[in-house]
């Protein structure tokens, strides 16, 4: 090979680098036939199974309203964030299903959820949504139980008799 060959294939292949990372793929709408965003959240051991359509705010979770299945105000706050962060608190009709872990975790996952479907329904709110830290999933979980020990680190109490 000689010089003129292999410097034609450098800048070839620069150009194409180049191209590529000018132009990134520009994020589609995903909606189901009945119009619909859907998304799944997690948070410790709750999934999250999370459907928004433009509404006029209404909750629906696991078939109960919101304030009947989360009695606790923090709970409620916590779901309803990435909606009151994109100022979309009463534009969009939520439908949930969660099971697993507790309230609290649900929670987590359900706004997890929600912070995927919002991107899915409109592309332009991931930038907040990610920057808030709500897409994220926290991959914390409940350490396992070793054998030899009361609990997962805890050890049996000491005698010495």
């Amino acid at each position: 090979m000689t010089e003129a060959t292999t410097s034609q294939g450098l800048e070839s292949l620069q150009a194409l680098s180049s191209e590529a990372a000018a132009a990134p793929a520009p994020r589609v709408q995903q909606l189901d036939k009945y119009g619909r965003a859907y998304a799944t959240g997690k948070r410790k051991n709750a999934i999250a199974r999370v459907w928004i359509k433009p509404g006029s705010g209404k909750w629906i979770i696991n078939g109960r309203e919101q304030e009947v299945y989360f009695a606790r105000p923090v709970l409620r706050m916590m779901i309803a964030q990435p909606l009151n962060l994109t100022e979309r608190a009463t534009q969009f009709d939520v439908f949930v299903t969660v099971q697993g872990s507790g309230l609290s975790g649900q929670a987590g996952a359900i706004r997890h959820g929600l912070s995927k479907a919002l991107t899915y329904f409109e592309p332009d709110l991931r930038p907040a949504l990610k920057a808030a830290g709500f897409l994220t999933r926290d991959s914390r979980v409940v350490e396992r139980k070793k054998y030899g020990r009361a609990k997962a680190r805890r050890s049996f109490q000491f005698s010495k008799r």
